[in-house]
């Protein structure tokens, strides 16, 4: 048990410790987007106006737009063996990192309480204890298994593509079964603003994994190629969101109101009843599980990273270790319990405010990484405020508020709709620009002041990067 539960936490992951393949990377999140978070997203392009056709097609693109920036930050995980948002300090300063870390927070308390509103409802019915009751003993499953850390974390992400992958073979032929796919197919009736909001959900779906995809890649082998990470995430994310996606549009187009009414509960009786009911109500809540804990892990990892920025921390006990992991489990099924009556709208506006924000982030980062630094890091830089990176670059912060500035006039929600949506007929494209003037103006702004990237990335010496013993 001592060599299953993880010892590092924000600090560099030594050779010694490395281990996996990056195929590991697809069954993680092929398990982690098969699941009914992503069938509602997927719902929701037809929920809000779209058709069939153009409703898969605007899912596909945006999960692969959406993927490829997210497979990106995951192939920096084996080269620096860092958790993704400490990389970010490169780029914001020691301390700037706290300006998007958060937000990152935000993010992942929102996620999980979504998971849990959904997987509550299956633990709920599968313990018959009801919703309130499923959705906190989900909550403190999740918490432990995230204690638990990295290898826990893989092995379900492996343990699930399976049984979920199986499982939405089987519900996709009943779906087909009762289905008039003819009419289904028919439904293309293409519309803009519907288009991009369908490319815009499943965009920012991936888009959000961005902050901590690195965090479930930095055990690899440093000599693991950054195109196989790449390809092998891109891949795995991309089909397991767009299967799920797919399958939550052709229920909405076939249910309407019944989807609407009780999201697990059509997708459950779709299985069938009985033992077999009891089954699907099971795998919702594995494949909640799998993303849940990964978000957790994230929140986690971005709480010690925010605070060390301050207190100058590389290492967690155990015990700091469970305090941070509760208090992102107490948080989020707070606002899980408060906001389960009205899941649905809030969820989509929730999807597109992330988006927002992490756009500029993730621009910013990769433009950094690939095309300022060429992947070159002083890595022990990155845990010193006086360091070369010093504890607030006021430039690639400055620079991320203007990708935020840029993003308002075609930003749609509703709670706020920019002005120039209207004259785009509706429709989103605010992530489209949250991408495209950050990174051209960190381009423009960094490549003028790079004296402070190293010739070759920087690691700590051997010694400093022994685990601390945990506390007994």
């Amino acid at each position: 048990m001592a060599e299953l539960v993880e010892q590092r936490s924000i600090d560099v992951v030594p050779d010694g410790e490395r281990h996996g393949t990056a195929f590991s990377q697809f069954t993680l999140w092929l398990g982690a987007n098969l699941q009914i978070t992503a069938v509602v997203t997927g719902a929701l392009a037809v929920v809000f106006g779209g058709d069939v056709v153009w409703s898969i097609v605007g899912l596909l693109i945006g999960n692969l737009l959406g993927g490829a920036v997210m497979a990106l930050h995951s192939a920096q995980g084996p080269k620096l063996g860092l958790p993704q948002m400490i990389q970010s300090r490169a780029q914001f300063g020691v301390r700037g990192a706290v300006v998007p870390l958060l937000l990152v927070i935000v993010m992942y308390v929102g996620f999980f309480a979504s998971g849990s509103v959904l997987a509550g409802q299956a633990v709920g019915e599968l313990t018959h204890t009801g919703d309130t009751t499923g959705i906190v003993v989900f909550a403190a499953v999740t918490a432990v298994t995230a204690a638990v850390g990295y290898r826990v974390i893989h092995a379900l992400g492996r343990v699930a593509s399976v049984i979920c992958a199986l499982a939405f073979v089987y519900l996709g032929i009943r779906l087909l079964d009762r289905a008039d796919v003819g009419a289904l197919l028919g439904d293309a009736h293409f519309s803009l603003p519907m288009f991009l909001l369908a490319m815009s959900l499943s965009a920012s779906w991936q888009l959000a994994f961005g902050p901590y995809v690195a965090d479930y890649s930095r055990y690899l082998p440093r000599t693991t190629s950054g195109r196989a990470t790449f390809w092998w995430t891109l891949s795995g994310s991309a089909v397991g969101s767009q299967w799920s996606m797919t399958f939550g549009v052709l229920v909405a187009a076939t249910a309407g109101e019944k989807f609407l009414a009780s999201q697990v509960g059509y997708v459950v009786a779709l299985g069938g009843t009985g033992l077999v009911a009891s089954f699907f109500y099971f795998v919702i809540a594995l494949g909640k599980l799998t993303i849940n804990v990964l978000n957790t892990y994230g929140g986690f990892m971005s709480m010690v990273t925010g605070i060390s920025g301050f207190r100058g921390q590389r290492v967690l006990s155990r015990r700091g270790r469970a305090a941070y992991i509760g208090l992102i489990m107490v948080a989020g099924t707070a606002v899980a319990l408060l906001g389960k009556d009205s899941f649905l709208s809030s969820f989509k506006d929730f999807l597109l405010f992330l988006l927002t924000f992490f756009t500029p982030w993730s621009a910013i980062n990769l433009v950094d990484y690939y095309l300022i630094s060429k992947e070159r890091y002083d890595i022990p830089a990155l845990f010193d405020p006086n360091g070369r990176y010093g504890a607030w670059r006021w430039d690639a912060l400055g620079v991320y508020a203007a990708g935020l500035l840029a993003q308002l006039p075609f930003l749609a929600t509703s709670f706020y709709t920019g002005p120039l949506v209207e004259p785009l007929g509706g429709a989103d494209v605010s992530w489209i620009v949250g991408l495209a003037v950050p990174a051209l103006l960190y381009w423009l702004v960094a490549r003028r002041n790079t004296a402070h990237i190293p010739e070759r990335t920087a690691y700590p010496p051997v010694p400093d990067q022994e685990p601390v013993s945990p506390r007994r």
